[in-house]
């Protein structure tokens, strides 16, 4: 579903706000404000937000989205990394007691540390609601999903290639589609029009809803070298997964021959047709062939 044009009154009320803090959006950042407020309230609505939820909200911007958000949270942090908007933002929300602004670059703060204060006997629970730029969709999305504490939900807006991507089916799965479904559950919610941001980007976009797995089939501590051996497999992606991860394994050739007859897995088809189930599989199996290589 495409969106319809925003209001003219929120692109002008938008513009008021730079030209009165003298500031426009910086490319280098990749800023695009969201402008449409009925995306905004369906950005909200997805986060199924209540009184008890803790919110980061990445790149807040002018916080046209943070006031969606805090009126119906518990919490909103705020993480911005442009030193200006940081300014704009502790000014828009100073009266506002559930509003944290947190100046900073979100991939150089864990989790942890950004909850601190909002823990309870040790036990943190919470979500993340972005509009990401598009240049660093994958690196925040790995941020928080392959980290020890993660986030209940996320609900991100993100280029519509890249939100195909991962939600993508066999015979168009890639790492990041694996990378994001070992660990959660991604789905749609719906298109953006590029016409709904200022400036408008050159591409649409999609607003993706990443619930996490309760027990994920990889635990939080071999996610790394999960990700590596998928990523061998996808070395080579057009070309068959017994060449792919010959290319890409440090193991021989009658062993990728081994890994993939017990995996149950024809040599011949290609990564991208692979289940998550299946990578999982051969991930155990695999394991296994390496510590018979290199007993403890």
């Amino acid at each position: 579903m495409t969106s319809n044009s925003p209001g003219q009154s929120t692109i002008s009320q938008l513009k008021g706000v730079l030209r009165q803090h003298h500031m426009r959006a910086n490319k280098r950042m990749g800023q695009h404000f969201l402008v449409d407020r009925g995306i905004l309230k369906a950005i909200a609505a997805a986060a199924k937000l209540g009184s008890d939820d803790v919110v980061i909200e990445v790149g807040p911007g002018t916080g046209l989205l943070t006031t969606e958000l805090q009126s119906c949270a518990g919490a909103v942090i705020a993480v911005e990394l442009d030193r200006q908007m940081v300014t704009l933002l502790r000014q828009s929300f100073k009266n506002v007691d559930n509003v944290q602004v947190v100046e900073g670059d979100i991939l150089r703060l864990p989790p942890a540390e950004l909850l601190r204060h909002h823990s309870t006997r040790g036990a943190v629970q919470y979500k993340v609601v972005a509009n990401l730029p598009y240049y660093i969709t994958s690196p925040v999305l790995r941020h928080f999903l392959h980290g020890h504490l993660r986030p209940d939900l996320m609900v991100v807006m993100v280029q519509e290639e890249v939100g195909r991507a991962i939600t993508a089916q066999p015979g168009d799965m890639s790492l990041l589609s694996v990378s994001v479904q070992a660990l959660a559950r991604p789905s749609v919610i719906r298109r953006v029009s590029a016409r709904s941001f200022h400036p408008p980007p050159k591409v649409d976009s999609l607003v993706l809803r990443i619930e996490s797995l309760e027990s994920p089939p990889v635990p939080s501590e071999q996610v790394p070298g999960f990700l590596d051996f998928v990523g061998a497999g996808f070395h080579s992606p057009r070309k068959q997964l017994r060449n792919s991860f010959h290319h890409g394994l440090p193991i021989s050739r009658q062993q990728i021959t081994e890994l993939l007859s017990q995996g149950h897995i024809d040599p011949t088809r290609r990564p991208e047709t692979l289940t998550v189930d299946e990578w999982v599989r051969l991930w155990g199996i695999y394991q296994a062939i390496q510590r018979k290589v290199s007993p403890c």
